[in-house]
């Protein structure tokens, strides 16, 4: 006589269930967080090469200077020399985007001289300031631009980018450890099939490490 197949226990079909469960939340979630960080780890990750290679990566900057004036009567409405960093008033830095080609409106301003304001302006890629003679209302610029790569370098950096980039990274930072921390429990719920999925993600830790105690000093 054949024997009847064995019938699935409560708790095997409770397991069976659960893993279901888990294996599909895992997949959601792995594959919204690789969705929404794709064009961030492709970004990051060119500009990890770039800045690997940045000294061997030749640029040639582009500066640019400006002069102009501002009415004398807006000199009234700059503040006395001193430690503060406010901003240049509305009225003055309307006037020198005007005047120059940089609108300095926004940027925080050095008041320390007695004789002008200076702005500095850095952004990704760029360097450039404005500087306001208090006795005429004379008006010096400089652009300094080190190209693309320079510009996504500092994207990469998050340098002089600002608060908005700032939190950007934040995020596309916790999206892509959610992608690698569901990532390692769906490694895990499939390594009894894959019998060289453990042994790989060791090397993923050994090489990096090796690397760092025995290369680097």
């Amino acid at each position: 006589m054949v024997s009847p197949p064995a019938r699935k226990t409560p708790a095997k079909k409770k397991n069976k269930k659960a893993r279901a469960f888990w294996l599909k939340q895992l997949h959601t979630w792995h594959w919204v967080s690789a969705a929404v960080s794709l064009a961030g780890m492709f970004l990051f990750a060119i500009t990890g090469i770039t800045l690997n290679h940045a000294a061997s990566i030749g640029a040639e900057p582009k500066v640019v200077q400006s002069e102009g004036r501002i009415a004398p009567g807006l000199l009234r409405q700059l503040p006395p020399a001193g430690d503060s960093t406010a901003p240049l008033p509305a009225d003055v830095a309307k006037a020198v985007a005007a005047a120059v080609p940089l609108d300095p409106a926004g940027f925080a301003a050095d008041w320390s001289a007695e004789d002008e304001v200076y702005v500095a302006m850095p952004g990704p890629g760029r360097d450039a300031w404005v500087s306001i003679d208090r006795s005429n209302g004379a008006v010096s610029a400089e652009a300094t631009n080190r190209g693309t790569v320079s510009y996504l370098n500092d994207l990469h950096k998050g340098r002089n980018t600002g608060s908005v980039w700032f939190w950007f990274i934040d995020l596309f930072a916790a999206a892509c450890v959610v992608f690698t921390v569901t990532g390692l429990f769906l490694l895990q719920l499939h390594a009894k099939h894959r019998p060289s999925t453990w042994p790989l993600v060791g090397l993923s830790l050994l090489i990096p490490l090796a690397i760092a105690l025995i290369f680097i000093h």
